[in-house]
């Protein structure tokens, strides 16, 4: 699976739940957290600054997934990274 143009693929770090005050923060419910972090698995031939394996921060609401080999990757855009690890 190649990624071209402006695109990335990326699989998505699970991030440990978090717990303020005895209270437990899933994905679903942190909704302070704008951006979600994770691992390039494929850069389009059009990206410059990010390579293969780094690790990036992205708008949540950018993007869509896709299914390959029974796992879920994210599909998105260079100008949705705001954070390069």
């Amino acid at each position: 699976m190649k990624a071209i143009n402006y695109y990335l693929i990326v699989d998505d770090i699970k991030e440990k739940q978090k717990k303020i005050a005895g209270l437990i923060f899933t994905e679903k419910t942190d909704v302070d957290n704008r951006y979600i972090k994770a691992r390039i698995i494929s850069c389009g031939d059009k990206v410059e600054g990010i390579e293969k394996s780094d690790i990036v921060f992205y708008d949540k609401h950018a993007g869509h997934g896709i299914d390959y080999k029974d796992k879920l990757y994210k599909v998105i855009k260079i100008s949705d990274v705001v954070l390069v690890e």
